[in-house]
């Protein structure tokens, strides 16, 4: 199971970088529409939320519970393109325009602290240190879980201002 999730969240994050990689920088700072986010601006929003892999070091305890039992709402809810969600204001990107250069290294970096630091890690532990209100205590499992599909939204939400943009 942990190997799954490691290599979806693997796939999924490369899948990321390789279509932010494929823009210009003007490309990257092009509103597709009134109110819509940039394309450097969803990336920056991921790399917000990124840093909530901070708390998979954090404080632990042994779960009591299946390791991946959210894993299938959380999937459902966010790969439901039908549903408009709010950022949380801690994770709401810049207005500013977005440095591509700058930004990958970034995204790069975070992405790679995970794949690394996580094959050695109990996934199967429930983290502490911040939990989604709706949702409870993930475990450690869960929290690379919930990074890849809310990714994998946004990579949704990214091709389809990279069509408008590249239009």
């Amino acid at each position: 199971m942990d190997d799954r999730v490691l290599k979806e969240y693997d796939t999924t994050t490369s899948k990321l970088v390789g279509l932010l990689s494929s823009l210009s920088n003007e490309q990257l700072n092009s509103r597709p529409a009134n109110g819509s986010w940039t394309a450097g601006q969803i990336g920056d929003h991921l790399d917000r939320s990124y840093n909530v892999s901070n708390i998979l070091m954090g404080t632990t305890e042994v779960t009591k519970r299946a390791p991946n039992q959210k894993m299938e709402e959380i999937r459902e809810l966010f790969l439901n393109f039908d549903i408009k969600m709010d950022s949380p204001k801690a994770v709401e990107p810049t207005d500013r325009p977005i440095d591509k250069k700058n930004l990958l290294t970034s995204l790069k970096k975070k992405i790679e602290w995970v794949n690394q630091n996580c094959k050695d890690m109990d996934l199967s532990k429930t983290c502490l240190d911040f939990e989604i209100p709706e949702y409870g205590p993930f475990t450690r499992l869960e929290w690379i879980g919930f990074n890849t599909v809310h990714t994998q939204r946004h990579i949704h939400q990214l091709k389809q201002t990279i069509k408008y943009i590249k239009a």
